[in-house]
């Protein structure tokens, strides 16, 4: 990725970093001719018991990569390039630039932007989209007069985070066909927003979006925050001609949770840099990423891209197997494998049965793994249906068993 400061596009080309580093781990970029940094403290049962030390309890994570249960862990190789990048200083412009290179080289976009998050990289795209790299506008937003300061979108398409779009100072359009779409593009258009997760739920297809927004000469962003697996999406939206993609940083790529990704245009993802942190004056300075997160998140992603995504999904079948087995026997329970349609594509096992028989609904299954040693943590679903699901893949080896195990006591305590 370029960037317009005081460290020249010439200086810190993606050309330039991709010769230099090649394939190498992103540790290399930390290589400064500086003394090689301290090693990491070995873990103390202090550290190990951190949580412990807060009285905090921890949980096998049976739900998924839901933020507010903490979304994923980290693989050791990015903990330790983390750590490792901790006791550098580097200049985060260069940085942030050799990131971007490095992650676009590997998922074959044009360019691309490591953030605070998703929801950061939606406000940085809004705002690149807005003020695109003119000073005087980064710095009057939220204030949008004089600016395109109109951004469409599907009613439909309207969720709980489209406040960080909001906050570069726009309004929203809601529209619902693609005539109306068509017809409410005008001269204060900035941009046009696609929720993936909605897909479903709108009249307008993702192609359509991209389409529309290509021939009116409008640029496109989908939110496509936890659409990672597959690993194909990493590719799929730009192609399609989307603009700018915006991805979660820490859910199934395994990145640090505080982190996002944001591909696309090369124009549109500079300007995105220049309206947040590390520059003082801009929208999203409150979003900062640190020298940790991006480093962090570029090895994830080198890991993600090179792993046997064929041998992670047999075993995550494997773990949902063993759960539908533990339950078979229990009378008037049914279980079974299902992948969501969209977002968290992944299986996960579906667990149903007759409150007749076993007169508890979810919140009651549900409270009882809270309850019990260790804790688990089920999918979030309706609290008064006779159905539990459970999400394997953010589960720890052996967790699946465990976990099985303490479903198969409580529906058949219930039952007998």
């Amino acid at each position: 990725m370029q960037h317009s400061t005081r460290y020249t596009p010439q200086n810190w080309s993606r050309r330039r970093f991709l010769a230099s580093a090649g394939t190498a781990p992103v540790a290399g970029l930390l290589a400064t001719g500086c003394a090689p940094p301290a090693p990491a403290p070995a873990e103390t049962a202090e550290a190990v018991d951190v949580y412990g030390r807060l009285g905090v309890q921890p949980f096998i994570n049976a739900a998924g990569t839901y933020t507010a249960l903490t979304a994923s862990l980290v693989p050791a190789e990015v903990r330790t390039a983390m750590a490792a990048a901790s006791q550098q200083y580097v200049a985060l412009a260069e940085l942030h630039a050799a990131a971007g290179g490095r992650i676009a080289g590997l998922v074959g976009a044009e360019a691309a932007l490591v953030t605070s998050g998703a929801a950061a990289a939606l406000t940085q795209a809004t705002a690149a989209c807005v003020c695109g790299t003119d000073q005087d506008a980064i710095r009057q937003v939220p204030d949008t007069t004089g600016l395109k300061n109109q951004v469409v979108i599907q009613r439909s398409h309207r969720f709980g985070y489209d406040h960080a779009i909001r906050n570069v100072g726009i309004e929203l359009v809601e529209v619902e066909t693609r005539a109306e779409l068509e017809a409410a593009i005008g001269d204060d258009t900035a941009m046009l927003f696609y929720l993936n997760s909605a897909t479903n739920q709108g009249q307008i297809s993702r192609e359509e979006f991209a389409e529309v927004g290509q021939t009116a000469g409008v640029p496109t962003l989908i939110d496509a925050a936890a659409d990672v697996p597959p690993v194909d999406n990493l590719r799929t939206f730009t192609r399609m001609g989307f603009s700018l993609v915006a991805f979660s940083g820490g859910k199934g790529l395994r990145g640090p949770q505080c982190s996002g990704l944001l591909l696309g245009r090369r124009d549109l993802v500079d300007a995105a840099y220049l309206n947040g942190s590390p520059h003082g004056n801009s929208i999203a300075r409150i979003a900062k990423v640190g020298k940790e997160e991006i480093v962090g998140l570029t090895r994830a992603v080198e890991l993600y891209v090179e792993k046997d995504h064929e041998a992670e999904w047999a075993d995550w079948e494997a773990r949902v197997q063993a759960i539908v087995d533990a339950v078979a026997g229990i009378p008037s329970v049914e279980a079974e494998q299902f992948v969501p349609e969209l977002a968290n594509m992944v299986p996960h096992a579906g667990i149903t049965w007759d409150p007749e028989r076993i007169p508890l609904m979810r919140s009651d299954v549900a409270e009882a793994l809270r309850d019990g040693e260790p804790r688990i943590e089920p999918r979030p679903g309706p609290a008064d249906a006779p159905r539990l699901d459970i999400g394997v893949w953010m589960m720890q080896p052996g967790d699946h068993e465990v976990v099985a195990a303490r479903i198969a006591e409580i529906l058949s305590a219930a039952a007998a």
